[in-house]
C-alpha cells in the first residue's frame, strides 16, 4: 500500500459505453447473500442460465468456487471473510466494467462489507438479493453437512451457529426460499435485472424474452 503513490491509473481506450454497444446491453452486479443452505447458488445458477439463454452476457462468481483459486489463501475468520468479500467485489466491478452482468453468490454475512461492495458501483449497478430462509430450515436441509459439523464443534466460525449473520435492511430483492420455488425466484430476479439494464438495437428482443 505504501507504493500506491508510485502508480498511475491508465484509462482504457475501449470504454464501458463501447462495450455496451457491442454486447447490446449495459451491465450490473447481482449480489446474492444469505445463510448456507438458503439456496443462493441454486438460484444464482438458474438465473445465469435464464439470462444467458435470452442473449445477455453473464458470469457467475460462486463463493465456494473463488476459494479454490483467487481466495484459496483465506480462512474463515471475520478478517479473512472481509478480505474475501473485498476481492470478489473488486473482481465483480471489473466484470461490470467489461460489460458483463455478473452474478455473485456469497454468504457475505456483515452489512458493512456488503455496503462497502456496493460503493464500488455506480447507483443502480448493484442489486442485492437477500435469499431469506429460516435458520431451522437451512439446518434441516444441510445439503453439504456443514451445520451438523458446526454444531458438533468440528467447524469453527460458521455463520448462523458460531459466527453472526446480519440480514440486509434494504435489499433490492428478497426471496423466501421456504415459500418460493427456484423457478419463481429466477423469473422475479430476471425481470428486475432486465428492467434495470438498458438494451440497444435488436437486443431489445432479449428484454421481452427474459420476461417470459
Amino acid at each position: 500500500m505504501d507504493n500506491l503513490h508510485n502508480l498511475t491509473w491508465n484509462d482504457n481506450k475501449v470504454t464501458r459505453t463501447a462495450r455496451a454497444q457491442q454486447h447490446g446491453h449495459t451491465s450490473c452486479a447481482v449480489w446474492f447473500t444469505g445463510l448456507s443452505g438458503a439456496g443462493k447458488s441454486t438460484i444464482a445458477n438458474a438465473l445465469e442460465l435464464h439470462l444467458h439463454n435470452t442473449g445477455i452476457r453473464t458470469y457467475l462468481l460462486d463463493g465456494d468456487n473463488v476459494r479454490h483459486g483467487l481466495n484459496q489463501d483465506l480462512g474463515f475468520s471475520m478478517a479473512d471473510r472481509q478480505e474475501n468479500i473485498r476481492r470478489v467485489a473488486h473482481t465483480a466491478n471489473l466484470f461490470v466494467d467489461a460489460g458483463i452482468v455478473v452474478i455473485v453468490a456469497m454468504i457475505s454475512p456483515l452489512r458493512a462489507d456488503r455496503n462497502t461492495a456496493r460503493t464500488l458501483f455506480t447507483p443502480g449497478e448493484f442489486i442485492e438479493v437477500f435469499v431469506e430462509c429460516p435458520l431451522e430450515v437451512c439446518i434441516e436441509r444441510d445439503p453439504k453437512g456443514l451445520y451438523k459439523q458446526a454444531q458438533a464443534g468440528a467447524i469453527s466460525d460458521f455463520t448462523g451457529i458460531s459466527s453472526p449473520y446480519e440480514s440486509p435492511l434494504d435489499a433490492e430483492i428478497t426471496i423466501h426460499t421456504n415459500r418460493q420455488s427456484v423457478e419463481e425466484a429466477t423469473h422475479l430476479i430476471a425481470r428486475y435485472v432486465t428492467d434495470k439494464i438498458s438494451f440497444q438495437g435488436d437486443a431489445e428482443l432479449s428484454r421481452s424474452a427474459a420476461h417470459k
